[in-house]
Parts: C-alpha cells; sequence; structure tokens
C-alpha cells in the first residue's frame, strides 16, 4: 500500500493521515470548496477538490472520489466514519476499479446493513439475540400476531435503520396499529427503505459494543467494551471503558460472541458489535457497525493498540500478529459527546 486518499473531513480525516505518516504512506485529502483551507488538506501529501459545499456533491459523490483516485494514483481508500463508510455500492466500485476500499467486502457491508438480516444471521450462529421477528415483517397483521407471541412492549424498527431513526414503541396493540405506518414511512424517507422488524422492547438496559479486528485469513480478536448507554434520542452522548456493568465473565462471554458474529459473516477490517445487556446481565445482539467508530479512541487508550494502522495492515492482506492473549487492557477512559444547542430554544442546534 503506497498512497492512501482519505475520503473523509475533519478529526476523522486529521486521524487517519497521522497513523499514515507513522506508517511512511503516502496521503490524498479530498475536500468540498468550503474545506479549502481544512486542517486536513493541509497536512495530506496531496489534496483535490472534488465538489462544492453541499455534501451530496462532494464527500457523497462516489465519482468524484474515485476519479481523485485515479488522478493522483491512490492505490487504497480510507471512508472514515459517516459519509460512505457503509455504502456498499461505494466497497463495490472501489473492489471493481482495482482500488483497495480499507473496510470490509461490499457484500459484507450489505449482509450486516439489513438489521433484520444480520439478526437472522447471527440467531444461526448462536449468538443470543432479542426475541422478535425471523427478519422483516410483510403486514400489520404479522407485527399484531409476534408482539403478541413476544408480549409488549416491543419495538418497530427500520431493517436499514442508524442514528435513532425508524425506530418507535408500543406498549400495547393500538399504539402498534398506530406507529406501524409511521416507522414505515420515516424508513422510507431516511433510509429509501421501509424494510421494518419488530423486537422485544428491553427495559432500561445496558448498551454495550464489542470492538473486534478480523483479518482475511479468519483470525479475529476483540479489545473489550465500550458502554455507551448514556443517549439522548438515540445518539450516544458518553462512551467509557470499562465498564461499571461488565466483570470479567460477563466480558469474556461478550467478546466470545463478537468473534463468533464477526467469523460467522467472514468479517474483516475492524468493526464493532453492539449489544443490549439486561438488569439479570443476559445480553443479545443488536447490531454491528461495519467501519471504525468515532469512540475507538478510548479503545486505543486502554489496549494501546492503534485501530486505524490494524486496518490498513488488515486491508494490506497482512495477517493480525496479535493474538487474544496479547490485549492488556490498562486504566480507564472516556469520551463525550458536546452538543451545540440552545436550551431555550428546545435545544435547536446552535454553534454560537
Amino acid at each position: 500500500m503506497n498512497k492512501i486518499l482519505v475520503a473523509n473531513r475533519g478529526e476523522i480525516a486529521v486521524r487517519i493521515i497521522r497513523a499514515c505518516k507513522e506508517m511512511n504512506i503516502k496521503t490524498v485529502a479530498v475536500y468540498s470548496e468550503a474545506d479549502k483551507d481544512a486542517l486536513h488538506t493541509r497536512l495530506a501529501d496531496e489534496a483535490v477538490c472534488i465538489g462544492p459545499a453541499l455534501p451530496t456533491k462532494s464527500y457523497l459523490d462516489i465519482k468524484n472520489i474515485i476519479e481523485a483516485a485515479y488522478i493522483t494514483k491512490a492505490d487504497s481508500i480510507h471512508p472514515g466514519f459517516g459519509f460512505l463508510s457503509e455504502n456498499s455500492q461505494f466497497s463495490k466500485i472501489c473492489e471493481e476499479s482495482n482500488i483497495k476500499f480499507i473496510g470490509p467486502k461490499s457484500d459484507v457491508i450489505d449482509l450486516l446493513g439489513n438489521k433484520s438480516n444480520a439478526k437472522k444471521l447471527m440467531k444461526n450462529a448462536g449468538v443470543p439475540v432479542i426475541p422478535g421477528s425471523d427478519g422483516s415483517i410483510r403486514n400489520i397483521k404479522d407485527a399484531i400476531k409476534i408482539a403478541e407471541e413476544i408480549g409488549y412492549p416491543v419495538m418497530l424498527k427500520a431493517a436499514a435503520g442508524g442514528g435513532g431513526k425508524g425506530i418507535r414503541i408500543a406498549n400495547d396493540r393500538e399504539e402498534l396499529e398506530k406507529n406501524y405506518n409511521i416507522v414505515k414511512q420515516e424508513a422510507k424517507i431516511s433510509f429509501n427503505d421501509d424494510e421494518i422488524y419488530i423486537e422485544k422492547f428491553i427495559k432500561n438496559p445496558r448498551h454495550i459494543e464489542i470492538q473486534i479486528l478480523a483479518d482475511e485469513y479468519g483470525n479475529v480478536i476483540h479489545l473489550g467494551e465500550r458502554d455507551c448507554s448514556i443517549q439522548r434520542n438515540h445518539q450516544k452522548m458518553l462512551e467509557e471503558t470499562p465498564s461499571t456493568a461488565v466483570d470479567d465473565k460477563l466480558r469474556k462471554r461478550m467478546g466470545d460472541a463478537a468473534i463468533k458474529a464477526a467469523k460467522i459473516a467472514n468479517y474483516t477490517s475492524c468493526g464493532t458489535v453492539e449489544f443490549l445487556v439486561d438488569d439479570d446481565k443476559n445480553f443479545y445482539f443488536m447490531e454491528m457497525n461495519t467501519r471504525i467508530q468515532v469512540e475507538h479512541p478510548i479503545t486505543e487508550m486502554r489496549t494501546g493498540i492503534d485501530i486505524v494502522k490494524q486496518q490498513i495492515k488488515i486491508a494490506a492482506g497482512e495477517e493480525l500478529k496479535i493474538k487474544q492473549k496479547d490485549v492488556e487492557f490498562k486504566g480507564h477512559s472516556i469520551e463525550c459527546r458536546i452538543n451545540a444547542e440552545n436550551p431555550k430554544k428546545k435545544f435547536m442546534p446552535c454553534p454560537r
């Protein structure tokens, strides 16, 4: 791997460029007209403008990004997080263009991007899942039947969802019938996919995610947990590792389940398996994120393992040199999200 184009902006672009510099790999920054003088453009070895300020015409424009890679002779693309990082079409086009996509294969992104299909896969692999529909539900009659089998309250969720969108809780049949079409509409508008599924609502759960690394030779390790239970509007506000709710026994069980999840999906690169944990320390698979996450630094601080560098090495075809027994956890780390909002205006976005 000689030159990596970073298909992102801001903090994560700077983070990737830093790792590349330490590995003596050349970098290409892409930027919109609004980001001409941004830090990532100045740190990279080269910088290419890929369009106007509107993200759909720059950072989300696959054609412009691929052209930038060709022009600069970049042999690899790192998508960072957000934007095109979990776009299977982008990954596939990179594969077809003989450009290494630093992340999982396109078919794996597709498989795990549909949460109902991912849940079905995990259930077949013996990974604990939240009781609910076996895949997407076809109509309101199916939803009612399943809800009555597993018991209320239940959650209706967009199969292609993320970011807390396309989720509604129903405490009884009346609410289920009321929210069914609402969730389908939200799913269609937000994700261009109106498939939804239903699952049991776990009251007051802990939201625990397990960081994994997987190479192309079937080796998978986990780097411990991050507790992201403190949320607002389904957005994580605080990430903490280790979790005060996870003991060594539970950590091993969840780590083993995350490794099993990655293996059954033929996963490569870094990824995160998210679980819900109830009061009795039962845990259930929720979803798998097929990218590096915003909160990856707190895991790096506890383990001393550079996740971005490992991503790059895996993409370059290297075998994981780190075994599970080599992973040591030291100290404690927290990351917080700072929201720029005006509390006097119902917490409206306000960057001033």
